[in-house]
């Protein structure tokens, strides 16, 4: 069953009738705002981390071959450069 707010609101009512005003605010504070359904778990945050983990990894490895490539590129050149200029003199 969905908390909505009239029902949250009932139930205030009724915990003010049973237990007292400042009890029944006690109480009630110690439920989330939104439903259960709602509220991040332990296990949800542990598979976010290890999501975001995996994907950094696939980027970063990515990333690193990038460099590499662009590196191994411009030592390409570089080399044909000093060849070129040593025909040149």
């Amino acid at each position: 069953m969905a908390t909505d707010e009239r029902t949250r609101h009932l139930l205030h009512q009724r915990l003010e009738e049973v237990l007292g005003p400042e009890e029944a605010a006690t109480l009630m504070e110690q439920l989330p705002p939104v439903g259960w359904a709602d509220v991040a778990t332990k296990r949800d945050l542990e598979n976010l981390r290890l999501d975001i983990r995996a994907e950094l990894h696939a980027e970063l490895s990515t990333l690193q071959w990038r460099v590499v490539t662009w590196v191994t590129g411009l030592n390409v050149a570089l080399v044909g450069l000093v060849f070129a200029a040593a025909r040149l003199a």
